[in-house]
């Protein structure tokens, strides 16, 4: 299996069913909320490790990790999740254009709208993974384009915003701004983006075989504390 393939039909409703089993809790993600929630992480200021952002998908209890049958379906499900979001990276690198959030479409009054707050749940619960890094672009230019992500993502919003999202035709234009809004993002970050691996720099020069020990003894290191080989 190959993490640059996209999830075929069959594999998106393996995945699918699970996350709606009765072995994953009440409160883990749908596969909008997911998707969501993979996108945010995919186009954050930096990467965040797997082993931090997977036990967020099960849900807020920190035991509702699911009840996996074996130690190979366990392998399956993570190997499903990890593909799910390459895509929506390799889509976002190679043809952004193409990159469509996972929205829910029902009717209202005869019409078609589409729903994203499970969506926007999911994005927004990435983004809190790296809050303080998420911090700059609330302060950039781009800043604007992230409200529609917090009136239909926030656990709650202030009580005069209500009238913002109480009807599903003003939550489907939220929607089509977020979708609208994301090449955006993406784009505010690319030449920001940390990678997860901290690169640990010396704040001193090591210590040379022949320099005075700095323990302060007056020998040479490889006479003193370097005798055994245990080097700085």
């Amino acid at each position: 299996m190959h993490l640059d393939q996209p999830l075929s039909d069959k594999e998106f409703d393996e995945l699918d069913k699970f996350l709606l089993s009765d072995r994953t809790a009440d409160d883990c993600m749908t596969m909008d909320a997911l998707h969501g929630y993979l996108t945010a992480l995919a186009i954050g200021p930096e990467e965040v490790p797997l082993l931090e952002w997977l036990p967020q998908i099960w849900g807020t209890d920190e035991k509702a990790a699911p009840r996996f049958k074996t130690e190979k379906e366990y392998e399956r499900i993570i190997g499903l999740i990890a593909r799910f979001m390459n895509e929506i990276a390799i889509t976002l690198e190679v043809a952004p254009k193409e990159y469509e959030p996972l929205f829910c479409e029902h009717e209202w009054e005869g019409k078609p709208v589409i729903d994203g707050e499970a969506w926007a749940w999911g994005f927004t619960e990435g983004m809190n993974l790296r809050a303080d890094a998420w911090q700059p672009i609330h302060e950039s230019e781009v800043a604007p384009l992230l409200r529609p992500f917090y009136l239909l993502g926030a656990e709650e919003i202030e009580e005069e915003e209500l009238t913002l999202v109480d009807t599903p035709l003003k939550t489907h234009k939220l929607a089509i701004e977020m979708e609208a809004a994301i090449p955006a993002i993406h784009r505010f970050w690319l030449p920001l983006r940390k990678s997860s691996v901290k690169t640990v720099q010396r704040e001193e020069p090591k210590t040379g075989r022949n320099d005075p020990c700095p323990c302060g003894s007056g020998k040479k290191y490889k006479k003193c504390c370097g005798a055994d080989g245990s080097e700085e």
